[in-house]
């Protein structure tokens, strides 16, 4: 028999991917669309929207196929999306970047933090610090780089970190703090409290802050704030975000990392040798939309909280109890008052009982702690009115 090399075995088990006997499952989010798929189920699950992104981005990426730009773009990217990156940065942010020199493109926000803590993780004595429940890839990557993963729990009902637990986590090996805000998956934005506590606590340690940041233009109360921007973080902080959930282009895998120069030329060294290059066309699309007006990312923000209001209304009447998001796609409800015990087997039958489909939250947390997360369920609200409208419907109607 052949043998699996150790760092596709340990990253399939950071995943959570690997069966007692060795055979590699579906993720969940796998899972659940394909039972959306076969029982007719409106798939609340994944994170995508069911609508197309503004038309000047879909036609600046027409454009630029009919002109030509289908080749391979520069390593580092486009210099139109590298500035725009850069403006858009010094616009929402007051941050003032070098487009050459502090940017890089990637292929969306999963390949950024992927080659940037391959970049950054020196080897198995390194530790990467996330909150818990933390989106999925961030343990296969840290698997894959042979570090450890060090979680800080994030609890029912507003999930914002005790900054006790956050300074028992980061120590003197600690070589990241990831921190995704708005969070995936539950909808918290951080208190500045955390915020501040994180930039000192790197300090003190000598850590990377890595953000992600893909939610930042879907924060529901007051604007998004960078890690970034706060004193003393700018030099040891990369910032990551995308295109993909600003623009509903989540196909289009258009993601960038900011941050000082030789920290991003840390990145691109990795990167290189994973896609290389990628999305030629889209990248002046994303361009496009980095440059709308403040109406576009106003609307935006505002649509997706009449759209997280009426998920959450249609919950509440179907008898979850449920933690109100300050940003992102998501709600997570609690589905304890309907005889929930397990939340994997109620998602896996909710699609049968309601015709709706969810994911567990209970997917995005290690083993020791699933216990805490036991009857909570993620549902995403980028849907259209209607959809989110009949899903209310579906599950009050189970009840």
């Amino acid at each position: 028999m052949r043998h699996i090399p150790g760092a596709w075995h340990r990253t399939a088990a950071g995943a959570g991917l690997v069966g007692a006997d060795g055979s590699i499952r579906p993720t969940i989010f796998a899972e659940m669309s394909a039972l959306a798929a076969e029982t007719g189920a409106i798939n609340l699950g994944q994170g995508f929207p069911d609508e197309d992104g503004p038309v000047e981005v879909l036609e600046a990426a027409r454009e630029a196929i009919a002109h030509g730009v289908n080749q391979y773009p520069p390593g580092r990217g486009i210099p139109d999306l590298l500035s725009a990156v850069a403006e858009h940065q010094e616009r929402f942010y007051g941050l003032h970047l070098d487009p050459a020199r502090d940017v890089l493109v990637t292929a969306g926000a999963t390949e950024a933090l992927a080659a940037t803590l391959l970049a950054l993780i020196d080897g198995s004595d390194d530790e990467v610090v996330v909150f818990e429940p933390y989106y999925d890839s961030y343990a296969a990557v840290v698997a894959l780089a042979g570090a450890r993963l060090v979680t800080v729990p994030l609890r029912w009902p507003d999930f914002q970190p005790d900054l006790d637990d956050l300074r028992r986590a980061v120590g003197d090996r600690t070589r990241a703090i990831l921190v995704n805000d708005p969070h995936n998956p539950t909808g918290a934005v951080f208190a500045a409290e955390v915020r501040d506590e994180i930039v000192r606590l790197a300090e003190r340690h000598d850590a990377i802050i890595v953000t992600d940041e893909v939610y930042e233009h879907l924060v529901f109360d007051g604007p998004h704030v960078p890690i970034a921007t706060l004193p003393g973080a700018w030099d040891r902080t990369l910032t990551i975000s995308s295109g993909g959930k600003t623009f509903s282009t989540t196909g289009w895998k258009i993601g960038w990392v900011t941050g000082p120069a030789d920290l991003v030329s840390a990145v691109l060294a990795v990167k290189q040798f994973l896609t290389y290059v990628n999305g030629s066309a889209f990248q002046p699309a994303i361009a496009t939309g980095l440059r709308l007006g403040d109406g576009f990312y106003r609307r935006i923000a505002d649509e997706l909280r009449t759209k997280r209001d009426l998920l959450g209304a249609g919950l509440r009447a179907a008898g979850f109890e449920v933690s109100t998001p300050a940003g992102s796609y998501f709600t997570v409800a609690d589905a304890r008052r309907l005889g929930a015990t397990d939340a994997s087997a109620f998602c896996r039958e909710l699609p049968e009982r309601a015709g709706v489909v969810a994911i567990p939250l209970t997917a995005f947390a290690t083993p020791g702690r699933r216990a805490e997360y036991a009857t909570l369920v993620r549902f995403a609200a980028c849907k259209r009115v209607e959809v989110l409208e009949e899903a209310a419907s579906r599950l009050a109607a189970a009840q």
